[in-house]
C-alpha cells in the first residue's frame, strides 16, 4: 500500500543505554549515520550510564563506567552539530529497577518484591525524581523536551498504602496512576515552565476521556503512544489516538520500533518485521483526523525489556533496519528506490542483516559492520542443529547416552568420533567467538562482551563440553 511521507514532526532514534552502552567514539559515529539516515532527534535513556552526583551517586552503573558529564555534554554537542535534538528520557514510575533494586531505597518500592514500581506516596519518592531530573535537565542545557516514562506500572495498588488510599470510595488505581503522574508533570512544569513533557500512554489506553480530562493531565503532558509490532491494529491505534486528542491531549506522539522488540534474547533482528510495524504506522499518520497533532514518532531500539533482563540485539546488526525503516518513513513506502538508498548508503547487498555476507570492506559506510557480520555468523552456527542438538543426535543418543557414561560402558570406535566431532565444533566456536569478542571489545565495554558470550554462547557449548568430559573419564577407567 502506497502512503504518503510521515508527516510533519521529528524522527527521533531512542537510545537506549541501559545495556550495552557504545564507546563514546563509536557513540559519535552512530549519531553521525542516524542524521545521514534522515533522523533529526535523539530519545536517551540513560538508566545507570548518566553520571549521577551526590547521594544519586549509587545509581551509575557498576559493571562499567557511567559515562562522564564531559562524555554526555560532547555527545549533545555533536548531536547538535548534526541537526539532533536530544530528548532525554527519566523514568518516573515504571521501570525504576535500577533505582529500586538499591537496599538504602527499598522502601520506595509500591510492593518489596517489585523493583520496577515506585509508591506513588511518598514525598520522598518525588523529591528523589526531582534531583534525578534535575540532574539530568541541568546536564543538557537548552534543553526543550524531556520524556518521563511511566510505562508498565506493575502491581500498582498492591502496596499497602496504595490499598488505604483505594479504600476510600470512588477511587480506583486510573486515578492513583493519573495523581502521581499529574504531580510530578506539574513540579517539572513548575520548575522548567518551557519544557515540553513527554510520557507513554500504555497506562492510560484503557480510560475514559472523562477521566483523562479530569485528571489535570491535559496541558502537562504529550502522550506518546507505542506499538512495535508488526500486524499492528491500523483502526485501533487510530481511535486511541483521537480519544486523547477528544480528551483534550491533542499533541501526540508515536512510537514504532527498529530493534529490540521481537523476543527478549533475540540477538540478530528481521528488517521485513520492522518495516511492516512502520508501514502500519504510516496508515495510522494518514488516517487521523487534523486535530490529532502529530508531533512526531520515535523509533525505538531497546537493548534490554528492562534493567535486569538480557541483552537483545546490539547497534551495528540493526543499523540496516533502521536505515530502512528510516526511508521507509520519509518516502512513504519501502519502494526499490528506498531500498537502493539504504544499500548504496550502507555498502550492503541486502536491508537484511543475515544476508550481508563477509566482506573485506571498512566500516566508513556502516560502522560496526565487522562485528555486525561476526554476529551473524557465531548466532547461525550456535543455532544450527548438528551444534544445538548435538547430545541428542543418533550415536551419543545411542552409544554415549547418560546410561552409558555412568556406568563407563562405552564402545571406543563410536566414541572416539563423537569425541572428535564435539572437539571440532568447539575449536570452530571458540574461533569465531575470539574474533568477535576482539570486534566487540572495540565499540562497547569489555562487560557487554563477557555478558553476550555467556548468555549467547556458554549455554550451547556447555553440552558438548560435559561431553569431552565424560569421553575423557571413560577412557581413563576403561584403559587396561
Amino acid at each position: 500500500m502506497n502512503n504518503p511521507p510521515w508527516p510533519k514532526g521529528k524522527k527521533l532514534v531512542h537510545l537506549d543505554l541501559k545495556g550495552a552502552p557504545p564507546r563514546v567514539e563509536y557513540l559519535h559515529k552512530l549519531i553521525e549515520l542516524f542524521s545521514q539516515l534522515g533522523a533529526d532527534g535523539l530519545l536517551v535513556e540513560y538508566e545507570d550510564m548518566f553520571p549521577y552526583e551526590g547521594d544519586l551517586k549509587l545509581l551509575q552503573a557498576t559493571q562499567h563506567p557511567a559515562y562522564s558529564r564531559e562524555e554526555v555534554l560532547s555527545m549533545q554537542e555533536f548531536a547538535k552539530s548534526k541537526g539532533l535534538e536530544v530528548i532525554p528520557l527519566v523514568q518516573t514510575f515504571g521501570h525504576m529497577e535500577f533505582v529500586l533494586k538499591h537496599g538504602s531505597l527499598s522502601s520506595l518500592r509500591e510492593t518489596a518484591s517489585c523493583i520496577g514500581t515506585l509508591t506513588p506516596h511518598r514525598e520522598e519518592g518525588l523529591q528523589l525524581l526531582m534531583e534525578m531530573m534535575k540532574q539530568v535537565v541541568e546536564l543538557h542545557p537548552g534543553v526543550k523536551t524531556l520524556h518521563i516514562g511511566a510505562d508498565e506500572v506493575y502491581l500498582l495498588g498492591e502496596g499497602e498504602e496504595s490499598k488505604l488510599w483505594l479504600s476510600s470510595p470512588e477511587r480506583t488505581v486510573e486515578q492513583l496512576f493519573l495523581s502521581h503522574v499529574t504531580k510530578v508533570a506539574g513540579a517539572v512544569k513548575a520548575k522548567w515552565p518551557n519544557i515540553s513533557i513527554i510520557m507513554w500512554d500504555d497506562m492510560m489506553r484503557e480510560m475514559s476521556p472523562e477521566t483523562l480530562k479530569a485528571s489535570g493531565l491535559v496541558g502537562l503532558v504529550q502522550p506518546m503512544l507505542w506499538d512495535y509490532t508488526p500486524n499492528l491494529d491500523v483502526e485501533k491505534t487510530v481511535s486511541l489516538l483521537e480519544k486523547y486528542c477528544s480528551a483534550g491531549l491533542s499533541d501526540v506522539w508515536a512510537a514504532s520500533s527498529f530493534k529490540g522488540s521481537t523476543c527478549v534474547h533475540t540477538c540478530v533482528p528481521s528488517t521485513q518485521r520492522h518495516l511492516e510495524n512502520h508501514e502500519r504506522w504510516l496508515q495510522v499518520a494518514a488516517s487521523v483526523s487534523a486535530a490529532v497533532h502529530l508531533q512526531g514518532i520515535a523509533l525505538t531500539g531497546w537493548q534490554r525489556y528492562d534493567h535486569l533482563s538480557v541483552l537483545c540485539e546490539l547497534m551495528p546488526t540493526a543499523l540496516p533496519s533502521l536505515a530502512a525503516c528510516l526511508q521507509t518513513l520519509i518516502l512513504g513506502q519501502f519502494s526499490a528506490e528506498a531500498q537502493r538508498h539504504v544499500t548504496e548508503r550502507l555498502g550492503i547487498p541486502s536491508v537484511e542483516v543475515e544476508d550481508i555476507g563477509r566482506t573485506s570492506a571498512d566500516d566508513s559506510l556502516f560502522p560496526g559492520r565487522r562485528l555486525a557480520e561476526l554476529t551473524v555468523e557465531l548466532n547461525a552456527l550456535l543455532n544450527s542443529d548438528d551444534i544445538r542438538f548435538f547430545d541428542n543426535n543418533m550415536y551419543v543418543r545411542g552409544w554415549f547416552s547418560p546410561f552409558h557414561r555412568q556406568r563407563k560402558m562405552v564402545t571406543s570406535l563410536i566414541t572416539r568420533q563423537i569425541h572428535s566431532q564435539a572437539s571440532t565444533y568447539l575449536a570452530t566456536i571458540q574461533e569465531k567467538v575470539e574474533a568477535l569478542k576482539e570486534e566487540m571489545v572495540r565499540l562497547y565495554p569489555d562487560s557487554t562482551a563477557e555478558e553476550w558470550i555467556e548468555e549467547h554462547v556458554s549455554p550451547v557449548v556447555a553440552p558438548l563440553q560435559r561431553i569431552m568430559e565424560d569421553f575423557s573419564a571413560c577412557v581413563t577407567e576403561t584403559q587396561p
